[in-house]
């Protein structure tokens, strides 16, 4: 017999979504987030790749302090982005808010993503206590 799941939203004071979407949710010692480059208005922020690759690390730095977590129990990020281009920035912006031993990680570069004004959006596993 298989235990069951201890799914549990993580309360943050990121814009309220109409989608039907937490933010992060964790389970089992996990957390599971997707973050993308949105302002507290729920707007994506202007100025390219740079602006929306820290907006998109300052949503999820928020999001692990709401789950009593930081940036040193990220496991794996899984990272997308509009052009390959953008990479270089993305890994910049990435090295201020990490330090080594780095999360796992993958680069996708996809031909867009759910809003049309979005470069970047990140996936993201970590341990919570």
């Amino acid at each position: 017999m298989t235990t069951p799941s201890t799914k549990q939203a993580v309360q943050t004071s990121l814009y309220a979504s109409k989608a039907p979407l937490e933010w992060a949710v964790t389970s089992n010692g996990t957390l599971y987030t997707a973050q993308i480059p949105i302002d507290e208005n729920g707007d994506v922020v202007a100025g390219g790749i740079e602006a929306q690759t820290r907006q998109t690390l300052d949503n999820l730095k928020h999001t692990l302090e709401c789950a009593h977590t930081n940036m040193d129990s990220v496991l794996q990020v899984l990272i997308y982005v509009t052009d390959r281009e953008y990479l270089k920035t993305v890994n910049q912006v990435y090295a201020e808010y990490f330090a080594a031993p780095f999360p796992n990680r993958a680069a996708l570069v996809i031909s867009g993503l759910a809003r049309e004004e979005m470069l970047v959006e990140l996936v993201v596993y970590a341990a919570v206590p």
